[in-house]
């Protein structure tokens, strides 16, 4: 676990791995099995509750946003998995991401960066819905507005809050609701790993952005009193949280590796 964080966190291939920990195959093995079989978005999902429990929020939230970021894909990128994104000039891939009030991820949904915000909105909305039935309010920019609205509304019997700049605006400026998610994306691009996306699988891509939150959540849940501000060290308590909620949802096999 200690291993993935490291890569997801310092952008290093798997082959890079330093000697201190276990083989690089095993480290992979253990990534791609926990993927496979839902390890790592219960992990996910369990602190997230936790800490929305923290912040005296119920674990189920009612209200989220909706967003999308285009990244350069790496040539470990297949052609068949990736695309070109016209308004960001981006060839790669495109993270379609549904949060909660609190900018904690609830959804991520990767795709060619080709797929349209609207297309891709679509399905991750639907995913939201069945991960969080609760939802009944998200929040978008103008790039979901139109069908789609009347689509979220009928299908997943949830309203599409459309947030546009005022018209008297002139430059930049916060807009109520939206930054929250684009803080967030935000901080999954602090992971070297996710600067680009150089995963071969879609699906591993979604699961490296699972393990950047995971990273986010346990440093929270236990920070690190003598931690500099933009330099977190992970610490032991840390981990032994991941390994107790790891432990407590693969049925007793998970093991922590010194």
């Amino acid at each position: 676990m200690e291993a993935i964080l490291y890569i997801n966190r310092t952008g290093c291939s798997w082959r890079q791995l330093p000697h201190d920990f276990p083989p690089w195959q095993t480290v992979f093995g253990y990534f791609q099995r926990w993927n496979e079989s839902g390890v790592t978005d219960r992990i996910h999902d369990a602190l997230r509750a936790k800490l929305r429990d923290r912040s005296g929020r119920d674990p189920m939230a009612s209200a989220g946003m909706v967003d999308a970021q285009a990244v350069k894909g790496a040539d470990t990128v297949g052609t068949d998995t990736r695309g070109w994104d016209g308004g960001k000039r981006v060839n790669g891939r495109k993270r379609h991401v549904v949060t909660d009030s609190l900018g904690l991820l609830v959804v991520v949904l990767v795709t060619a960066a080709s797929v349209q915000d609207r297309d891709g909105g679509r399905l991750a909305l639907s995913r939201a819905k069945t991960e969080m039935p609760s939802m009944v309010l998200v929040w978008a920019d103008g790039g979901y507005a139109g069908r789609l609205v009347a689509w979220v509304a009928e299908h997943c019997r949830m309203t599409l809050d459309i947030v546009r700049k005022p018209k008297e605006q002139q430059g930049f400026s916060v807009l109520p609701h939206r930054w929250l998610i684009e803080r967030t994306l935000a901080w999954i691009v602090r992971c070297r790993r996710l600067d680009h996306d150089y995963e071969r699988l879609p699906a591993h891509s979604e699961a490296m952005i699972k393990w950047a939150m995971i990273g986010l959540m346990t440093r929270r849940l236990a920070p690190h009193a003598d931690d500099c501000p933009g330099s977190r060290p992970a610490r032991r308590d840390t981990f032994r949280t991941l390994s107790e909620i790891g432990h407590r949802y693969s049925g007793g096999r998970f093991a922590w590796v010194n």
